[in-house]
Order: structure tokens, then sequence, then C-alpha cells
């Protein structure tokens, strides 16, 4: 008898039927919506989890997700791949810093969001250099993802000790004006950050793919978010993106992302092509 876990001879065309049943029962069951992202990255990252499941197909991975809740959030942590640090490509914050923030001073309040902001540290350095600005108290930072567990870590404002010396090390190549310690403190064997920056940050659940804008915003980060969509799906991000910036508002995307070749791409004028700053002109 053959064991229901075995491996079976490969057969492309059935792996791609597995797998869009797969994102399909996903999508129905738990609202997530995968089935626009890039098909060669999706396909790895769910034969990973098939294989740390410990199962023989992406059906029998089906089945177990579809009926355990415990099994889809594995699943959805191996989809959903942060890669975040504080004041990550520092040169961005910098320029940011210096030619993006002055045009924002004018403005009576301020609303940024950081969208797919994984566990949190984008948006806690935008906070520490609005502090550092004095726009800190003015200002409302909406921190969103569509995974509740990373959610959960941003929440908490606590990152890795062994990560401190490069956090540091970005934060003065940003235009840290200070000592970066004064930011947070040791905690358990870790480094939790300053409290009162959560307190102008908003941590929600928000999934671009599926959900509507909730807001109009002066800045929006966005960055390496969409490398794993397909064209189509980028476009409808881009449409997202575009209604939830105000006139005059700022685009901020990752170093292989951009707003050329959208039907967008005429609404806005490129600040710095480098670090893909954009601002809306109509």
């Amino acid at each position: 008898m053959t064991d229901e876990n075995e491996l079976l001879e490969y057969d492309e065309q059935l792996e791609r039927v597995e797998i869009e049943l797969l994102l399909e029962g996903v999508y129905r069951r738990y609202g997530y919506d995968f089935r626009n992202y890039a098909y060669p990255s999706l396909r790895r990252r769910i034969w990973h989890r098939t294989t740390m499941e410990q199962l023989g197909t992406i059906s029998l991975l089906q089945n177990r997700v579809l009926h355990s809740r415990e099994a889809f959030e594995r699943l959805l942590a191996d989809l959903v791949i942060p890669v975040t640090e504080m004041f990550r490509d520092p040169g961005m914050f910098r320029w940011f810093r210096e030619r993006v923030v002055p045009e924002l001073r004018s403005l009576p309040f301020l609303r940024l969001w950081h969208a797919g902001c994984a566990s949190g540290e984008e948006a806690y350095s935008t906070a520490i250099l609005l502090r550092e600005e004095g726009l800190l108290e003015q200002s409302r930072i909406y921190a969103t993802d569509i995974s509740q567990q990373a959610l959960s870590r941003a929440r908490e404002g606590i990152v890795s000790a062994d990560r401190y010396e490069l956090y540091e090390k970005n934060y003065r190549l940003a235009g840290g004006s200070g000592k970066f310690s004064r930011f947070g403190e040791p905690f358990r064997g870790a480094w939790r950050l300053d409290p009162a920056l959560t307190e102008r940050i908003v941590f929600a659940e928000h999934n671009l793919v599926t959900d509507r804008s909730f807001n109009e915003f002066h800045a929006v980060f966005c960055r390496n978010v969409m490398i794993y969509f397909d064209p189509g799906l980028r476009e409808r991000v881009h449409a997202l993106l575009f209604e939830s910036l105000a006139d005059g508002g700022f685009l901020i995307l990752g170093g292989k992302e951009t707003v050329a070749f959208t039907k967008f791409a005429g609404r806005y004028e490129t600040w710095n092509d480098e670090y893909r700053i954009y601002r809306k002109i109509r």
C-alpha cells in the first residue's frame, strides 16, 4: 500500500492545478488573495511549507490549511516574508528628511501610511525621524500588514539586540542628530523602542489586494511589496495608493519598483529616481 504522503511522479500541469485550488481555497476561507502573486516565488514558498508540514502533495497541504487556522498562519508566514530593519536604505530616509520633510512642514497635521509594514521597524524609523524634525506631535502614522503575527510583533516595539549596532549605523547614515540609544532601552535580552513612539502609530490589519483606501495621506511608503505581484495586481495596488494620496502627496516605493509603465505614470513627478520617490501632481 502506498502512503498518502509519498511523493508522486512530478506532473507540472497537476502541480499548477493544485496551487490554483489552494490559493482559491485560502481566498474563500480566509479572505487572503494570493492568486495574482508572481508564480515562481509562490511555488517555491508553497513547496517549502508542504515540506515543513511533512506532506507529499500540495493537495494535502490545502486540506490541512483549510481545516486548521494554525496551519494557515504557518503558510501565511511563508508567503509574506518580511524584509525590514530600522532605517532600511538609510540614504532614502536621509533624502526624505532633507527634501520631503520641508514640503510637509506647512501642513497643520500629517498622515503617513506604511503599507506592508511587517514587524514595524520602518514605521518606528519614520516616527523617530519626525520627532527629531519636531513634527511627530502633529503626525499620525498608519502601519498596516496582512499578517496578524507581524502586527503583534510590531505593537510590542521590541527588536533583536544583536541588530542594535546595524540600526545605530543606519540611523546615523539617515541623518540622525543624536544618540540612537535615546529611542529605546535594553529589555529582557532584546531592545525595546520608546513606547512614546507607539502613541503616534496605528497598527492595523489591511490587505492591499482586497481592501480599499481608508484615509487620505500626505506620504505613503510601500517598499518592496509589489515585487511579488503580477502586472495586473500591481496596477490594482497602484490605483489604491494613488487614491490614498492627497494632492501633492509623496509615494515612496522600493528600489526595484516604479510608477513607470502604469496608467498613473503621468500623474506623478519623479523627485528621486534612485530611491523611487514620487509626488502626486494631478
